[in-house]
């Protein structure tokens, strides 16, 4: 496969089979993350993985409640993770005040979306997730409440092996060369 077929098969899979995750696949997607490139090679992430049953159900269950019920597909997931903002070095600190940008939040997405195309590669789907009860899954996973959790990979086997057709916007619509 290229790497072009690669990211044309990377979906969001919103129906997940309840195979479980094994554990050889998912260090491959962390290894690919943990790979990705960083600012000042910061690094600035760390990821949770949650693929005990019991644990993932309530990972699950703070990415929805009675009010916001879109990301319910998360219960059949095989596993959940959760990716934590680590606190970047001085040097990219000062880089991101002196140029008013969160290099971080760059960082991070470099590395979800190369532990999505890892899993993509090996047959397996995700979801990434903004919407979930932080202080919740802080809880669940001891994570320090000075912390920050960026986003949430929800993984597993899709239950349909169908690929959406992507709608995108035109090249020319968000492309140029040599001017805006």
């Amino acid at each position: 496969m290229t790497f072009l077929e690669l990211v044309k098969s990377r979906q969001s899979v919103r129906r997940f089979s309840n195979i479980p995750v094994d554990r050889k696949i998912l260090d491959t997607c962390i290894e690919a993350a943990r790979l990705a490139p960083s600012a000042s090679n910061s690094q600035p992430w760390f990821f949770v993985i949650a693929d005990e049953p019991e644990l993932k159900a309530k990972i699950a269950e703070a990415t929805y409640s009675g009010f916001v019920r879109f990301n319910h597909f998360t219960k059949s997931a095989g596993a959940m993770a959760v990716i934590v903002s680590e606190k970047p070095p001085v040097i990219t600190r000062i880089g991101e005040f002196l140029k008013d940008k969160d290099y971080s939040q760059y960082d991070i997405g470099i590395a979800v979306e190369h532990f999505c195309l890892q899993a993509t590669e090996l047959g397996i789907g995700t979801c990434i997730l903004g919407w979930f009860d932080e202080n919740k899954i802080k809880e669940i996973l001891n994570v320090p409440k000075n912390k920050r959790i960026e986003l949430v990979i929800a993984i597993g086997y899709a239950d349909k092996d169908e690929l959406r057709k992507k709608i995108r916007k035109p090249v020319e619509k968000m492309s140029a060369y040599n001017r805006y």
